[in-house]
């Protein structure tokens, strides 16, 4: 395994990748590589009151983040993986047992695998219309530095606003 899954019951989300990258499987952190802005953007709209360093990716857990990939034992660049990397079942498996309220795919990349998809080009940012038990799913731009000509902040806004939202209802 590349990297650990970061999962308990009942988080507020789960962020899925495809597979760790290069730098983060040899740093043995989530989203390490140069460029990548997961923990910018997740500090920037309020997931969490302060920007992590990936080595910290453990105290998401503090926020109610999760982290998984749907490739455990394989890292690398996307273009570089193999459909025999994944592992679709097992990650529904692992939503399934620990019931976060959303899976947010970081990237189109790995909601194509998810939906054994072809292309990326049908897969719409934002809420989907498919669950996993009570699972809701969510796709935002990835936040990996070679996708930057792809990346919307807003998307990721909307993702918060949706578990703020949700929060303020459930009182």
């Amino acid at each position: 395994m590349k990297l650990p899954d970061l999962l308990i019951e009942d988080l507020d989300v789960v962020f899925c990748g495809t597979a760790a990258g290069d730098k983060s499987a040899e740093l043995k952190a989530y989203y390490a590589g140069p460029g990548n802005q997961f923990y910018s953007i997740i500090n920037s709209v309020g997931f969490t009151p302060i920007k992590l360093l990936p080595s910290q990716f453990p105290d998401l857990l503090n926020y109610r983040i999760g982290l998984t990939d749907i490739a455990k034992f394989a890292q690398g660049v996307d273009a570089k993986l193999k459909s025999s990397d994944f592992d679709v079942m097992g990650f529904k498996e692992k939503i399934i047992k620990y019931q976060p309220k959303y899976v947010c795919f970081n990237g189109k990349e790995a909601a194509r695998v998810f939906y054994s998809l072809k292309q990326t080009k049908n897969i719409k940012y934002g809420i989907q219309t498919d669950i996993i038990k009570k699972t809701k799913l969510f796709v935002a731009p990835s936040t990996s530095g070679s996708a930057r000509g792809y990346w919307d902040e807003n998307v990721w806004k909307e993702l918060f606003e949706l578990l703020k939202n949700r929060k303020v209802h459930k009182s």
